[in-house]
């Protein structure tokens, strides 16, 4: 018996008891049902036992590993979908079980959005004979602006070429980058992202060619990089325009010659990799300011794909609603089923700095805090214009503790609620602003900083990697 309502039984197995209950964390709090198991043995006797929709397994475990597991459920819950975690040095093996019938597969470390949005998609298909799956996506909307972005997404998507996607924060970039790669003659091939403004040079030297074991102080054994993970397959770099003079010289290289050298290495390594590339700058101004350099930008920039803002293309704004009102239905605690025409307005008449990512958060907001059958003008709570406007409107007397709550809030919204873009724009770690945010929830908002934010925190308490 599966459990009640719209809960769904997990099982996850992880040998690891930190990462083991982290994932039950945030599964648990999108209500469905999670059993846990500490090996690969336990995890195949559970199976027997009980009906599971889906199995989020660790690869690597002593004994009994997550290829196992896998095979296990293929014979004893062949309806469940299977999510296999992994470290890097082991992405091919999840790879291949990708083919094997796995649903997809999850790097370490990663936040709780990353799993959540894996786990949404792979339940939403579950329930249905168990086989490998590419992923799929939609790009909403059937303006035409969008539609035309449908169009340049179909024409590339089956070649080589390399593309640069540009937009705003919240357009959905990393969306189209995935929908170019689905689409591909590379799509049951790996598929790896890295975030150009989460990692200094320094590292991301590291991250994206690798290191031998030497070659500088705390590398204790060989790490393969990025484009190592991804070969033959697709690799996004996320907000290239972030990166240094340095790195972009070395970028450059791989895109010219297609090769490159671990960090201590001098085994020439080769690439063969599609490069997605996106942006929220004007790389053309940072290149005529000496930012950026102008080989590289040509390089990129082979198959331009410039998505339009949320205020560009308001006519979507009523489908993207009812999209994200079905995504997020299961975790209403009443039951929801669309809008009401006032409410819809004032999200028409939004401007949507936040773009595509803030009407979704929204909307989730909405759902959590909503009574159903349909969302109602008091519980859509609307940005504060002043974020649009730069100006903090704050009242004589405010706190500089209150001022902190209000400018924390704020940067978040800004950028869609991405913690790490927060963190870099406020100038703090990304643990530094998790902590914050556990501070603003145990204390809550003074009337004072909710007036002044009319974001206030969030439903759910931001959860990272431990």
């Amino acid at each position: 018996m599966r459990p009640k309502g719209d809960a769904r039984r997990i099982l996850v197995v992880d040998d690891e008891a930190l990462m083991n209950d982290f994932v039950r964390e945030i599964l648990v709090r999108r209500e469905h049902e999670v059993d846990q198991a500490m090996d690969g043995d336990t995890a195949i006797q559970m199976l027997r036992e009980k009906k599971y929709d889906l199995v989020v397994t660790d690869k690597k475990m002593p004994g009994t590993g997550g290829m196992e597991v896998l095979k296990a459920a293929g014979t004893l819950a062949p309806e469940a979908r299977v999510i296999m975690m992994t470290a890097y040095g082991t992405v091919d093996g999840a790879v291949e079980a990708m083919r094997q019938g796995a649903f997809d597969y999850i790097m370490k470390p990663f936040d709780a959005d990353q799993i959540e949005e894996i786990v949404e998609r792979a339940l939403a298909g579950s329930g249905e004979e168990r086989s490998p799956l590419k992923p799929s996506f939609d790009i909403v909307g059937k303006s035409g602006k969008i539609r035309k972005v449908h169009d340049l997404v179909s024409v590339v998507a089956p070649t080589n070429s390399t593309v640069l996607i540009t937009g705003e924060t919240g357009t959905g970039k990393e969306l189209v980058a995935r929908e170019i790669q689905r689409l591909s003659k590379r799509a049951d091939r790996p598929f790896v992202r890295l975030n150009c403004a989460a990692l200094p040079d320094g590292l991301m030297e590291s991250e994206l060619f690798g290191h031998e074991k030497g070659a500088f102080t705390g590398a204790l054994r060989k790490k393969m990089g990025k484009f190592e993970l991804a070969d033959s397959g697709t690799m996004l770099l996320d907000e290239i325009g972030e990166i240094g003079m340095q790195m972009q010289a070395k970028v450059l290289r791989v895109l010219q010659e297609k090769e490159f050298e671990r960090v201590g290495g001098d085994r020439i390594q080769k690439a063969n990799v599609r490069i997605i590339a996106t942006t929220n700058k004007d790389l053309r101004a940072e290149m005529e300011s000496g930012r950026f350099r102008e080989d590289l930008y040509y390089r990129l920039s082979v198959f331009p794909i410039d998505l339009p803002s949320l205020r560009q293309r308001k006519e979507d704004v009523p489908e993207l609603v009812n999209h994200f009102i079905e995504k997020y239905r299961p975790i209403a605690r009443n039951r929801v089923y669309g809008i009401e025409d006032g409410a819809l307005e004032m999200l028409m008449a939004h401007d949507w700095p936040g773009n595509v990512r803030e009407l979704e958060n929204c909307i989730e907001r909405a759902l959590i805090i909503g009574k159903g059958p349909l969302i109602t003008k008091d519980e859509i709570v609307p940005p504060a214009s002043a974020s649009r406007k730069g100006s903090m409107s704050l009242d004589p007397g405010v706190s500089l503790r209150e001022m902190e709550k209000v400018l924390v809030l704020k940067t978040l919204e800004s950028v869609g609620w991405n913690r790490t873009i927060a963190a870099g724009k406020l100038g703090i770690t990304t643990r530094t602003l998790r902590n914050k945010l556990k501070q603003y929830k145990e204390e809550g908002i003074s009337s004072r900083a909710e007036k002044n934010s009319a974001v206030g925190v969030p439903e759910r308490e931001p959860v990272l990697t431990p």
